[in-house]
């Protein structure tokens, strides 16, 4: 099976089409790690072009919580709860179902992948360093978990009690066999809006058969994306970061 996996789209649809166009045929079921909305300007049309694509699964994030109702965003910053706020009135009332009724994370795939937002032991938390990864890797039940939230590129991995990470750099993609005996916790990457410098798209391709798993970056139109994001009224500095990769 070939999965391709992608996390933290947050309503950008430029970097979401790029995103399909470079993965291509390479895939052969889709895995969404949430935050299919919040900050970008086409929410239901991300949500649409997700749906057509008949994904496996598909769990919430923070800001689809925020954004159907089921939180009130009170942990999110100003800029996000106000985007968050913007998205709830834009909804359709099919898609704001639709991610009312997103399970949480984790979710398993089959007995080598599982998947969640933020964390195996709690969808909303961050894991930013090695403490949090190891507190990860020994709450998961599968030996490849992927997760998403932080919007930042990075492998985890333990084997024989030997614990190690790293991010992928430069402007290659990276690329990693997945070797029995070792466990991983792995973050593709942000779609729709990187916080690692690079503003590149971001998402992974996993191949269960080869066990060959792929961080990819691509380009997409990050002006037209922004256009969108000041045409909608939502607060120009949501569109100034995704220029930045911030």
């Amino acid at each position: 099976m070939r999965y391709l996996i992608i996390s933290d789209i947050h309503a950008n649809i430029d970097a979401l089409e790029a995103v399909l166009e470079r993965a291509d045929d390479a895939w052969d079921c889709l895995l969404v790690l949430g935050d299919l909305v919040g900050y970008g300007a086409e929410p239901n049309l991300v949500i649409d072009t997700l749906l057509g694509l008949s994904p496996l699964a598909v769990i919430r994030g923070n800001h689809d919580k925020a954004a159907c109702g089921l939180d009130d965003g009170s942990g999110f910053n100003h800029v996000a709860r106000l985007a968050a706020t913007w998205t709830g009135e834009r909804l359709t009332p099919a898609n704001k179902t639709f991610l009312r009724e997103l399970p949480s994370g984790p979710r398993f795939i089959d007995d080598l992948v599982e998947i969640c937002h933020g964390a195996p032991f709690d969808e909303d938390y961050y894991i930013f360093d090695g403490g949090d990864a190891v507190r990860g890797l020994e709450s998961a039940t599968r030996p490849l978990c992927f997760f998403g939230h932080t919007h930042l590129p990075v492998m985890f991995w333990v084997k024989d009690h030997a614990y190690e990470g790293a991010a992928p750099g430069g402007q290659t993609d990276t690329t990693l066999s997945i070797e029995e005996g070792t466990r991983y916790l792995v973050n593709g990457g942000s779609v729709g809006q990187p916080r690692d410098g690079d503003p590149r798209a971001a998402f992974a391709l996993f191949d269960t058969e080869s066990r060959e798993l792929t961080l990819v970056r691509v380009p997409y139109a990050v002006d037209k994306a922004q256009r969108r994001i000041l045409a909608a009224g939502l607060p120009a500095s949501l569109a100034n970061r995704l220029a930045l990769g911030r």
